[in-house]
């Protein structure tokens, strides 16, 4: 009984289309749609059955290949008949609707309704075609005719309906064309996307990483609207799946804009501009919400995202051409690019709204003009990358040029804090050792100077520590070649840290090996240096119990001594995590000791880098809360010289008085000179204030030796010493013997005196031994070379 109904009912049907011809493919003058009619039943929901029951259907001619119903929620029927003539079955692929369509399903009426179901929100795996596209594979009998019903529904997105047939052949090739023509442009999307997120991720400028979220972006959405999306990500339809061509639309377009934004420096260029960008940021996020928010507003999302690309469009034009008639340089390649995507993005939007009609070049016009777009723009990226490149270049030579600004001022700083500090150092040194070797002095009074001159040692190190930190950063510190005994050093060094151990009341102990030569060949101000900061150390970080220094020699061939130190304490001592960090810069500052045993932390430091500089070896063994061990090694030189002995009686049998030139501005520094010099034999002491005054006195007298400061009023030491070596006050005086005698301790200060012609270079604090063995050196040779 139902076949004879549904019988019935196709006679009906079929007899109420029959004022429309069946279409045969293989002698029909035209295309398909013009045999094919539509229906617009709004929000109804009919089954084939309601259709092809109701008569009252008022039926439409389809208006071209590529029918547009524009954006819309309303339910659709179309129907129309194919017919085969011929003597053999045919089969035919009808192709039809957009690959996002939500749903087309076709009903073939015969004594059975068949169905097959298509659409991007039914199951993939129903299609009788298992094809991105809406696609129907149909059989027509040898001399039949058939007819058929579709049925296309949406959420309000629009709606394309092109009625196209191929026979198996075309169909082949069609797809194999697609197929070509989409892998180049997918492949050019994800090429570029990936290549200009390396960029970002080497030159971390945002425009690389907007532009390339913003291939992607249109990669997904132009994947969404073929269908890949659906085919390979959500096979089921479902909600994201019916959301994912708005979600990449509005993701396109934020990246697109922002790409633009940054590209065109906005902000700096046009800042009044970035409001208007602003205001599409805060649409397309409001459209967002839509999509989510009700069926309704998901409606209504679909014209409004259109029309926000539409917008973003002109204004990215706006700001190109605002920027060139305001002069402002705009990348060319950016400027074409630009101009494809828009004429590429305005006929797929006008399309969409329903403004221009559908057909091939309308509906991929988004395709070609991305696909152009994407490869001018990635010239204009090239050229962005140049531009960077060469601002990166000019940065570089700029931050070189300051580099290299700021390490001569900071070399000038160095040499200027030196100078200003050693300068009152050596006044107050001077003037407490003078007080200290004057036999008038009581104890009492020899033990406060003792105390001045133990406070000034320390500061002096402090100060010493912080220039050759300096020197240690810059590669600077090297080691000089002098002779001097190490006795004498190491005896001075002992009594000054004795008198403040036993300030503490600790049991301090010097013991030295009788075999110590008495003259080695190394630099006495580092030797002195390294023993000085370890026994500093050593009572610094003992507040009960002893500190003991002790010091073998073993000489070894090429008179080569080598100089054990062990310097033990009973103090605080170190675990082994702190003692780790022992060598670490400012290590002293980093613990947590309340700053009780003060210091700067750089002692260790700059010990073990002098050490290392003398070719020998450190070791440090502690224990916390037992005490330290620190041993040393330090291989010397040792000298043995006629030549010295030679010097030494030269000076010892010169009965003549030794005239010696004193320049230098200090008041404090002349009063400390001629105390030092008053206990050297014959000397006769001559005050000079500046260069000037020195080049007036060796004009009217006849001198032995200049004690040159460097920093002066008027003219300094450099400027002196440049004139006395011309040759202008005589040959006697252009080879006086002249030792530089200053503050400014650094490595660049004596290798210029030295340039200069200055014979020898000694800083401030003067130590009197050391000053009289320079001057001894200086004299004898000149006396030497006189005889």
């Amino acid at each position: 009984m139902k076949r004879i109904l549904l019988l019935i009912t196709y006679l009906l049907a079929y007899t109420s289309y029959a004022q429309k011809p069946a279409f045969d493919p293989e002698s029909s003058t035209g295309q398909l749609f013009q045999y094919s009619e539509y229906i617009d039943v709004a929000k109804t929901i009919y089954t084939i059955e309601d259709v092809l029951a109701n008569d009252l259907l008022s039926y439409k001619n389809l208006e071209s290949a590529n029918h547009d119903f524009g954006f819309t929620s309303d339910n659709y029927w179309v129907r129309f008949a194919l017919k085969n003539s011929s003597n053999a079955e045919k089969t035919y692929y009808f192709e039809t609707g957009r690959p996002v369509t939500d749903i087309i399903n076709l009903y073939e009426i015969n004594t059975d309704i068949i169905k097959y179901q298509n659409g991007d929100q039914n199951a993939f795996s129903a299609r009788n075609v298992e094809h991105r596209q809406i696609i129907f594979k149909l059989t027509l009998q040898a001399h039949s005719e058939q007819l058929y019903f579709m049925e296309i529904s949406s959420d309000g997105e629009a709606i394309n309906l092109p009625l196209t047939l191929y026979d198996e052949s075309s169909f082949l090739i069609t797809n194999y064309k697609q197929q070509l023509f989409l892998g180049l442009f997918y492949g050019v999307l994800l090429l570029a996307g990936f290549i200009y997120l390396f960029f970002y991720n080497s030159l971390k400028n945002k425009t690389f990483l907007y532009y390339g979220i913003y291939v992607f972006s249109i990669a997904l959405m132009q994947a969404a609207l073929d269908g890949f999306i659906y085919q390979y990500v959500f096979p089921n339809g479902g909600f994201f799946n019916s959301r994912m061509v708005l979600i990449t639309a509005i993701s396109s377009n934020f990246f697109l804009l922002k790409y633009c934004e940054h590209f065109l420096k906005v902000k700096f260029n046009l800042p009044y501009y970035k409001k208007a960008f602003n205001a599409i940021y805060i649409s397309l996020a409001v459209v967002l919400i839509m999509i989510f928010y009700s069926p309704k507003a998901f409606e209504l999302a679909y014209p409004i995202s259109n029309i926000n690309g539409l917008f973003s469009l002109i204004l990215i034009l706006t700001t190109v051409f605002t920027m060139r008639y305001k002069r402002i340089s705009v990348d060319i390649y950016f400027s074409l690019g630009v101009m494809f995507l828009v004429i590429g993005l305005f006929g797929f939007v006008m399309n969409n709204l329903g403004v221009l009609p559908s057909n091939f070049y309308t509906l991929n016009s988004s395709k070609f003009g991305s696909g152009i777009e994407v490869v001018l723009l990635s010239l204009s990226m090239t050229n962005l990358i140049k531009k960077l490149r060469k601002d990166n270049e000019k940065a570089q030579a700029l931050a070189l040029k300051k580099s290299e600004e700021i390490s001569e001022l900071k070399t000038f700083f160095m040499s200027n804090i030196s100078h200003e500090l050693r300068t009152p150092i050596n006044a107050i040194m001077g003037m407490a050792e003078s007080a200290l070797i004057d036999s008038n002095n009581i104890n009492e009074n020899k033990d406060k100077f003792q105390i001045i001159k133990n406070a000034s040692l320390s500061l002096l190190s402090n100060v010493n520590d912080i220039l050759d930190f300096e020197r240690i950063e810059k590669n600077e510190l090297h080691l000089n070649e002098e002779e001097f005994n190490p006795k004498l050093i190491l005896k001075e060094i002992s009594n000054n840290w004795k008198f403040e151990a036993n300030k503490k009341q600790l049991n301090y102990n010097f013991q030295m090996d009788s075999e110590i030569p008495t003259k080695v060949s190394g630099d006495p101000e580092r030797f002195t240096q390294i023993v000085n900061n370890v026994l500093a150390n050593a009572v610094k970080f003992t507040n009960e119990g002893y500190v003991h220094l002790k010091l073998n020699c073993l000489t070894q061939p090429n008179d080569i001594s080598r100089f054990y130190f062990q310097i033990s304490d009973s103090g605080v001592g170190m675990d082994q995590e702190s003692k780790a960090h022992i060598f670490d810069s400012f290590n002293q500052m980093r613990l947590n000791n309340k700053r009780q045993f003060g210091g700067i932390g750089l002692g260790l430091t700059i010990s073990k880098h002098l050490i290392t500089l003398f070719n020998g070896k450190l070791q440090v063994e502690s224990i916390a809360n037992k005490g330290t061990d620190v041993f040393i090694e330090i291989p010397l030189k040792t000298v043995v010289s006629a030549l010295s002995d030679k010097k030494s009686s030269v000076i010892n049998t010169t009965d003549s008085p030794i005239e010696i030139l004193v320049v230098e501005d200090n008041k404090l520094n002349q009063l400390v000179m001629k105390k030092l010099l008053s206990n050297y034999p014959n000397a006769s002491i001559t005050i000079a204030e500046n260069g000037k005054q020195a080049i007036v006195a060796l004009k009217t007298k006849a001198y032995n030796l200049v004690l040159m400061d460097l920093q002066m009023p008027i003219m300094n030491g450099y400027e002196a010493t440049a004139i006395i070596r011309s040759g202008d006050l005589g040959e006697l005086n252009s080879n006086i013997p002249i030792i530089a005698v200053t503050a400014d301790a650094t490595d660049a200060t004596k290798q210029r005196v030295l340039r200069l012609g200055m014979n020898d270079y000694m800083t401030k604090p003067v130590k009197r031994e050391l000053l009289f063995e320079k001057m001894n050196a200086c004299i004898n040779t000149r006396n030497l070379n006189v005889a």
